[in-house]
């Protein structure tokens, strides 16, 4: 025997995809197969992203209309697609989701990585571009990374002579943070106490930035990341990662001089507050 629940709900979901049917084929977006209520076609994807995404294209074509959640997604699977994407309409996709986290731990989307397209992230974009990440700033700091690639080729002899296993993966991540904070910060955080607790900083950021994707594709459920205690390790994390990045803005004028310059000096005509300076610092650290 069904609960009368079943008959109560059932006509309600009936009338939904009947409702999505005829809504759908009145507008023009690409071939989509349909999803169901809340989740929309997260049901059909795997950890395996690039496994179902084929086998949908195969179906639907190099242009398909998907909803992640409530989050409207076409999927291109051809080079000529992406191409009009990234070019004939670049501005139109130019913009990334919005997040929660990335808003507190970004100061509030502030970061290039992430800030909207317009006036503010083509000045942060003209500043990197040409100023910190030039050519002439690159080759600067090549005497950096080639020490930092020796000392790690030592450590790897080392570990050869004693017969050590070597994890390479966490000795180029080392080397990453090494050449990255010599050069952006001017000193090394990798060694000793104060390495240690950075590193760890560092993996948690990353991992909350990535992190809450079920509340970003449906957001009736951010409740959730309040009572898992994510949203108040998002908040302690940007709380930490602030007090850092603060430090090493009174402790060290050596790369940042370019962003302190504009920052105090209004020299590119765009408002840059202390805000700004620390989430550039932070694409640099990431």
């Amino acid at each position: 025997m069904f609960h009368p629940i079943f008959f109560s709900l059932f006509p309600l979901v009936l009338l939904w995809f009947l409702f999505k049917l005829v809504s759908n084929s009145s507008k023009n977006q690409p071939p989509s197969p349909l999803g169901l209520p809340i989740i929309g076609n997260l049901h059909q994807l795997s950890s395996l992203l690039h496994y179902p995404l084929h086998s949908l294209a195969q179906k639907y074509g190099p242009f398909m209309f998907l909803k992640f959640g409530s989050v409207p997604t076409v999927v291109v699977s051809s080079a000529d697609g992406a191409s009009l994407m990234t070019k004939t309409h670049d501005l139109i996709f130019s913009d990334r989701p919005f997040s929660s986290a990335a808003n507190k731990l970004l100061y509030n989307m502030k970061d290039i990585s992430v800030a909207p397209y317009g006036e503010y992230w083509r000045q942060l974009k003209s500043i990197c571009v040409l100023q910190l990440l030039s050519n002439k700033k690159v080759q600067a700091f090549r005497n950096i990374r080639e020490e930092e690639t020796s000392f790690m080729m030592q450590k790897i002899k080392e570990a050869s002579l004693d017969s050590t296993p070597v994890n390479l993966n966490e000795m180029f991540v080392s080397l990453t943070n090494d050449v990255v904070c010599r050069s952006a910060f001017g000193r090394k955080y990798g060694e000793g106490e104060t390495g240690k607790k950075f590193k760890l900083l560092l993996g948690e950021f990353l991992k909350l930035l990535n992190g809450g994707s079920l509340v970003r594709f449906v957001p009736c459920l951010s409740w959730m990341n309040r009572v898992n205690g994510y949203d108040a390790r998002v908040d302690r994390v940007a709380r930490e990662v602030d007090e850092f990045l603060e430090g090493v803005v009174q402790e060290r004028e050596d790369f940042l001089d370019i962003l302190l310059k504009n920052y105090k000096d209004n020299a590119t005509g765009v408002t840059m507050d202390r805000d700004s300076v620390k989430a550039i610092m932070g694409l640099f650290g990431t």
